[in-house]
């Protein structure tokens, strides 16, 4: 197996995934998977972590194809135009990646014995594949907090507070990947291409601009463009350049990048929810624990309260009443809507809290608001919101703009248990 674009790759990764399941484990399988928000940096952490140690000539030598996975069906990648917008940088389309519809029934297939999983972006495999498979995880790249529940024999072992998980993927590859960069003339990677003027090398470095603006993309986002203080750390200074000093070797992609222009084209989709409903806003970022008897679900929004109850509802009564529906539909006790957004050139945050029914979930929300509302710096919201439907509900300006969902969910656990 010759180097490739990552497009090429992620077609035998799903031709390798295809073999592994019709052999029923006969073939081992590698899958490398992000959290089940499936935001861009989880995503994306998989792309790059899985390209880069599948194209060593270790496991070129021996065939390993790793397979990353996007932990969401197919029919939630619509939800997400930034991945659209950033895929293309990479000569990508949301249909190429793997995602949950592609693993099918995988418990009733493999043997968890007969596979193997890697963590990116989270470090507890949640759902049906945690039942099944957490076990099998033999190594973790993440930027939450850790919940030990992977050994500490894993390898990598890397849970450490960052912007950006990429970052952390980027500078753990970092060797592997100048490795195989160096190997561009004996890699016959140009041979067959169609393009004799151009030699490995050249075919090689824009193989590695494309990959890394997809690390690239998602670091900027995450640490708003690597200007958010409290969020930028060595970690993300050391990937971004050698991601830019990457993309700037292409004399194909280097000389259209530009850092401002990138992320502003990333960041305006993102916030772009013209064409989503509230619901499908609710999901495309979201987050559920159980703890203490409880269940806790958290969605991230890229637009303030105002802007869902002025565009997304026939009326305003109606907000309180679909967000009581979407936390019933997954069986939770608290929900939470956290939006982070910036208002007239200024970052702002809210949290929303509810409760489902009166008892111990109310106790909890109530104790959570009492123990934290100084540390978040919670400021009662002037928002108006109809919220006679709700048992218990407080909406809040949240000042501490640090504290994003990573901060926020773990002092709601606290509280639950």
């Amino acid at each position: 197996m010759s180097r490739m674009t990552i497009s090429a790759f992620l077609s035998k990764a799903k031709q390798s995934l295809s073999q592994s399941l019709k052999s029923k484990g006969e073939h081992p399988a590698s899958f490398v998977i992000g959290n089940e928000s499936a935001d861009l940096d989880s995503i994306t952490c998989a792309l790059v972590y899985v390209y880069i140690h599948s194209s060593t000539p270790e496991a070129r030598k021996a065939e390993k194809c790793m397979i990353p996975v996007s932990n969401i069906p197919s029919s939630e990648l619509r939800l997400r135009p930034e991945l659209t917008a950033l895929l293309k940088h990479a000569g990508l389309k949301p249909t190429d990646l793997v995602t949950l519809d592609d693993l099918g029934k995988i418990q009733d297939v493999l043997p968890p014995n007969t596979t193997d999983w890697t963590l990116v972006d989270h470090n507890v495999l949640q759902g049906t594949l945690g039942e099944h498979y957490s076990d099998r995880i033999v190594g973790v790249i993440d930027h939450h907090d850790d919940e030990g529940k992977v050994s500490k024999d894993a390898k990598p072992r890397i849970i450490e507070k960052t912007g950006s998980c990429n970052s952390h993927v980027v500078n753990y590859c970092r060797e592997s990947w100048d490795s195989i960069s160096s190997m561009a003339s004996t890699t016959g990677a140009a041979h067959g291409q169609g393009d004799g003027a151009l030699d490995d090398a050249a075919y090689t470095s824009t193989w590695d601009a494309q990959v890394a603006t997809l690390a690239l993309g998602s670091i900027l986002i995450d640490t708003i463009n690597m200007e958010a203080e409290h969020k930028v750390t060595d970690h993300d200074r050391k990937a971004v350049k050698y991601l830019e000093a990457k993309i700037n070797a292409s004399a194909k992609l280097g000389p259209k990048y530009d850092r401002n222009a990138f992320f502003a084209e990333i960041s305006d989709a993102k916030s772009d929810l013209s064409d989503v409903n509230l619901e499908e806003i609710l999901r495309k970022d979201y987050k559920q624990w159980d703890d203490g008897g409880l269940a806790l679900g958290i969605s991230s929004v890229v637009q303030p309260i105002e802007y869902l109850l002025t565009n997304k509802l026939d009326s305003l009564a109606n907000f309180v009443p679909a967000l009581l529906n979407y936390a019933k539909g997954r069986k939770l006790d608290l929900f939470a809507v956290m939006t982070a957004h910036n208002a007239s050139d200024t970052f702002e945050r809210q949290l929303l809290l509810l409760t489902v029914e009166e008892g111990k979930a109310v106790e909890v929300a109530e104790k959570f608001a009492n123990e934290n509302s100084k540390e978040l710096q919670l400021e009662e919201s002037d928002v108006e919101i109809d919220g006679s439907k709700a048992v218990w509900m407080k909406t809040w300006e949240q000042k501490d703009l640090a504290a994003s969902r990573k901060k926020v969910a773990p002092l709601l656990r606290e509280a639950m248990k």
